[in-house]
C-alpha cells in the first residue's frame, strides 16, 4: 500500500447515509441518550472549528484525559478534522506522571472529561494551557478552569471543509502503560491506521456487517490501541453504533443492556466471568446440566444472555495471555474465544487464533494479512513487518533503532513458530530471569501451570538469584470462601501435581498468598490490567528468600 495518497476517513460517508442512526450512545442510570450520526459529525465540525480558531500551530498536539465516554469520540473526530494530532492519556494518570506527558508530548491544548481525579492533578497542569471540559458526570470531578465544552461548541458554526490527511501525516501518538518502564509515544501514521482494515475486509474475524448493523461496547480505556483500532475506528469504517458504560459497578448491568455483536475483553475480565458463574454454579453441577441435551442448551443460552454476549458474533480476548484451559472452559458454555496477539507499536496487528480452530488454540494464531513473522535466531525474539508497524518512539531515536532494524519490529516477546506457522509466545524476552544455579526461568510457562485453579485469581513467578522459582498469588473470591486449612491442602497437593511435570531447576518451592489486593491504585496492574512484574519484585522481593526458605510448600502472608 502507497503511503503517498488521501486517508480515506468513511465516517463523512456515513455521517451521510446513516445520519439518523444512533451512534453514540451514552447511559445515565436506566436511560441511554444518543446521537445520531449527523449529530455526532455536527458537533465534531462546530469543535473542529473552534480548534482552528485559537491559532494553535500546525500539527498541533491535542491531549485527552478522560474515561471513555461519547465526548471522546466527538473531540478524537474534530482533532482529526481540524489536522491536528490526537495525544491521549490513561484516565487514572498521577499528576506528575500527567505533568511529565504534557510536556515530553509537547502538547499544545488538553481535553479534561470524564475523571475523578481532577483536585489531585490541576495543580501539574500548566496554567497558560487551553483547556476544554467534557460536560460533567456524575460522580466525577468538576473541572474548574478552561472552556466549558457546549459553551465552546455553541460559538461555533461547523467547519464545512474538514482536513484531510496524508496517509504519510502522523495519526496519533500513543504513549504505552509502562509494563517494562517509563512510558514510551508510539508514533502512528494514517497508513498504519488505514492499512487495518484489511484485516476486516478480506478475513473478518470480527464478523463485522458491512451494511452497518453493528454493536459495539467501549469500555476497556479509548487511548489504549485495542480500543482505538479493533472498536471506535472499525466502528466509524464500517458503520454501527458505539455504546459506552457508566462505571465500574455498571459495567454488568449495562452489558446486558447492550448484547454488543462484537466483545472484546482482556483476559483478567473473562478470568472475572468465569469466576463468577462458578460462584453461583459449581463446577460439578454445572458439567452435570451441560451434558443433559435439553438442558444443555438452555443453560448456555441464560449464561451467555446473563453475561451480555447472546448477541455476539465474535468475542475476543487480548492486551495478555489467555490461558488455553480458559479458552476451552468457555467452549463447553458455547462461547468461542478469539485469541489476538499485537502491540501499540502495529496498531494491535500482528496473529490471532480463532476460538474455533481447536487444534492450535495453545498459540497466538497465524499471520494476519500483510504481515510478517519471523524469529531471532539468538535471542528467540519474535519480529514482525507490515503496513501497521509505527514510525517510531517520539522522542527517543536511540530506542526506535533499537526497536525497528532494517524494517522489523522487536517485539520483545520470546516465541517460536510451528510447521503450520502458528506463532507461540514463551515470555517476554525481559522478563527471563537466572536462579542462583545459573538457570534461566520463563515465568509465563510456569504460570500456565496455575491457570485451571479456580481458587487463585492472580499468580506471579518470581525469584531473580533463588534456588528456585517461587509463585506469589491472590486468592479468587472462590478461595476466599474456603477455610484456609482446606485451601492450603488443595494448593499443596495442586504444587506437588505440578512439580512432576517440570524438570528439576523449574520445580516451584514456594507459593505465597499475599495480603495485598494487586491493584492499578497501587500500580502493580496497568490501566489495561496487566501484572507489572517489575513492580511486584520491588514490593515483596526483600521477603523472597526467607519465603524460598520457609518449610512450608505454602505460606499465607502474615
Amino acid at each position: 500500500m502507497s503511503n503517498s495518497g488521501l486517508f480515506d476517513f468513511k465516517f463523512y460517508e456515513w455521517e451521510k447515509k446513516a445520519h439518523d442512526r444512533p451512534f453514540l450512545r451514552q447511559p445515565f442510570g436506566d436511560q441511554w441518550e444518543e446521537y445520531t450520526w449527523a449529530e455526532t459529525g455536527q458537533m465534531a465540525r462546530k469543535l473542529a472549528k473552534g480548534l482552528k480558531s485559537l491559532g494553535l500551530r500546525q500539527g498541533a498536539h491535542i491531549g485527552l484525559i478522560s474515561k471513555n465516554c461519547r465526548e471522546w469520540i466527538i473531540a478524537d473526530l474534530a482533532i482529526m478534522m481540524a489536522g491536528y494530532i490526537s495525544v491521549p492519556f490513561f484516565p487514572s494518570l498521577k499528576g506528575r506522571e500527567l505533568e511529565f506527558l504534557i510536556d515530553f508530548g509537547d502538547v499544545d491544548l488538553l481535553f479534561v472529561g470524564k475523571i475523578e481525579t481532577w483536585d489531585n492533578i490541576k495543580s501539574n497542569i500548566p496554567k497558560d494551557l487551553p483547556l476544554i471540559s467534557f460536560p460533567n458526570y456524575k460522580g466525577c470531578s468538576v473541572v474548574d478552569r478552561g472552556e466549558q465544552w457546549f459553551d465552546f461548541i455553541n460559538r461555533k458554526e461547523p467547519l464545512h471543509k474538514p482536513h484531510i490527511p496524508k496517509l504519510s501525516d502522523l495519526w496519533t501518538i500513543i504513549f504505552t502503560s509502562g509494563t517494562t518502564g517509563n512510558p514510551k509515544g508510539v508514533k502512528l501514521s494514517y497508513l498504519a491506521l488505514d492499512s487495518t482494515k484489511i484485516i476486516t475486509e478480506q478475513i473478518n474475524p470480527l464478523k463485522i456487517d458491512f451494511s452497518g448493523n453493528n454493536d459495539f461496547i467501549s469500555y476497556l480505556p479509548l487511548n489504549h490501541i485495542v480500543e482505538r483500532v479493533v472498536l471506535e475506528h472499525v466502528c466509524l469504517r464500517f458503520g454501527g453504533s458505539l455504546s459506552f458504560v457508566e462505571s465500574i459497578d455498571s459495567f454488568a448491568k449495562n452489558l446486558r443492556e447492550i448484547q454488543p455483536h462484537v466483545f472484546f475483553a482482556a483476559p483478567r475480565i473473562w478470568t472475572k466471568f468465569q469466576l463468577g458463574i462458578l460462584a453461583k454454579v459449581p463446577q460439578k453441577k454445572l458439567d452435570i446440566l451441560l451434558k443433559i441435551p435439553l438442558i444443555s442448551g438452555l443453560i448456555k443460552r441464560k449464561l451467555k444472555k446473563n453475561l451480555g454476549l447472546k448477541r455476539a458474533r465474535s468475542t475476543v480476548s487480548g492486551s495478555a495471555p489467555i490461558p488455553l484451559s480458559q479458552i476451552e472452559w468457555f467452549r463447553k458454555i458455547g462461547i468461542y474465544i478469539t485469541n489476538g496477539y499485537g502491540m501499540t507499536e502495529n496498531c494491535a496487528i500482528c496473529t490471532q487464533v480463532d476460538g474455533q480452530d481447536f487444534e492450535k488454540s495453545d498459540s497466538v494464531g497465524k499471520p494476519q494479512c500483510g504481515v510478517e513473522v519471523k524469529i531471532d535466531k539468538k535471542t528467540k525474539e519474535v519480529l514482525m513487518r507490515g503496513p501497521f508497524v509505527m514510525d517510531g518512539y517520539y522522542k527517543n531515536e536511540k530506542m526506535t533503532k533499537a526497536t525497528l532494524i532494517d524494517g522489523w519490529l522487536h517485539t520483545g516477546d520470546k516465541g517460536f513458530l510451528d510447521e503450520d506457522n502458528y506463532l507461540y509466545i514463551s515470555g517476554r524476552v525481559v522478563d527471563s530471569f537466572k536462579t542462583s544455579k545459573g538457570k534461566f526461568i520463563e515465568p509465563l510457562t510456569l504460570e500456565n501451570y496455575f491457570a485451571d485453579i479456580k481458587q487463585l485469581e492472580e499468580v506471579c513467578v518470581t525469584g531473580l538469584g533463588l534456588p528456585q522459582p517461587i509463585v506469589l498469588a491472590q486468592l479468587s473470591e472462590i478461595g476466599k470462601a474456603l477455610p484456609k486449612e482446606e485451601v492450603k491442602s488443595l494448593l499443596e497437593e495442586k504444587i506437588t501435581k505440578i512439580n512432576e511435570d517440570l524438570e528439576n531447576y523449574k520445580k516451584i518451592s514456594t507459593l505465597v498468598l499475599v495480603k495485598e489486593q494487586w491493584t492499578e491504585q497501587n500500580k502493580i496492574l496497568g490501566p489495561t490490567l496487566k501484572i507489572k512484574r517489575g513492580n511486584i519484585d520491588n514490593m515483596y522481593c526483600s521477603r523472597h528468600r526467607d519465603w524460598h526458605e520457609d518449610n512450608q510448600v505454602v505460606l499465607f502472608e502474615k
